[in-house]
């Protein structure tokens, strides 16, 4: 009995572990400079990436790193690839159907409305996308790809292992979001979100940071995002 104790608390444990839903930011005093070059990023990386349905180890690995000033969320990705897809495009170009990308979701409020989509391959294309609404119960799926978050930067630079990606998101163009309802950050903030990559290689694979509990296809499942919080 005692046994069976034991082993039921561990598996509860492991799976408190593997679900472990929050993604800490670390705050930095300067400005980082978005050249795809990673030599300068001080904040540690976490991963590996996982299918984002099933938790199971990716083909290629991805690894991120989030960070933040009192200006700027900053994202940088690593990014272990032996057959880039994909080629230069155009802003808002939907290289999310064609071209292995880096993605970040991001939803300051936690509502599952209104959150932003940020992809970049690795030919720095990117496109920023406001999602309104995705569920039946506000209306169903609206979109808006032209949607712009000023002051956005996003740069790639291809590497002998891949390719890595820095993204930098000003909160002030996150004001800008109507219906956002978004605050600017502090120590102790919470805000949903996760981090993603598309690898259209050797075989095609949708990948997370953080897998969805649901085991169900598909990025666009805000009730599944996991937690930004910004720590110092």
């Amino acid at each position: 009995m005692k046994i069976r104790k034991i082993t039921t608390v561990l598996c509860f444990l492991c799976s408190i572990m593997h679900y472990a839903q929050t993604i800490p930011v670390h705050k930095i005093n300067e400005n980082l400079t978005i050249d795809g070059d990673l030599s300068d990023w001080k904040t540690s990386f976490l991963g590996p990436f996982v299918v984002h349905d099933s938790g199971k180890k990716a083909t290629q690995d991805t690894f991120v790193s989030l960070t933040w000033n009192d200006e700027n969320l900053y994202i940088a990705y690593r990014v272990l690839d032996s057959k880039i897809t994909g080629k230069p495009q155009k802003k808002d170009s939907q290289i999310f159907n064609t071209d292995d990308l880096v993605e970040v979701f991001i939803d300051p409020d936690g509502d599952g409305q209104n959150y932003v989509e940020i992809g970049v391959n690795a030919f720095s294309s990117y496109y920023d996308m406001l999602l309104k609404c995705i569920s039946p119960n506000c209306g169903g799926w609206n979109t808006s790809i032209d949607f712009d978050i000023p002051g956005i930067e996003a740069q790639s630079k291809i590497t002998p292992e891949g390719f890595t990606t820095e993204i930098k998101i000003p909160f002030s163009g996150l004001e800008t979001i109507k219906n956002g309802n978004f605050t600017k950050p502090k120590i102790g903030s919470k805000w949903k979100g996760n981090t993603f990559r598309i690898d259209y290689g050797n075989t095609t694979e949708y990948l997370a940071l953080q897998p969805y509990k649901s085991l169900q296809f598909g990025f666009h499942q805000p009730q599944e995002f996991a937690v930004f919080e910004f720590v110092e």
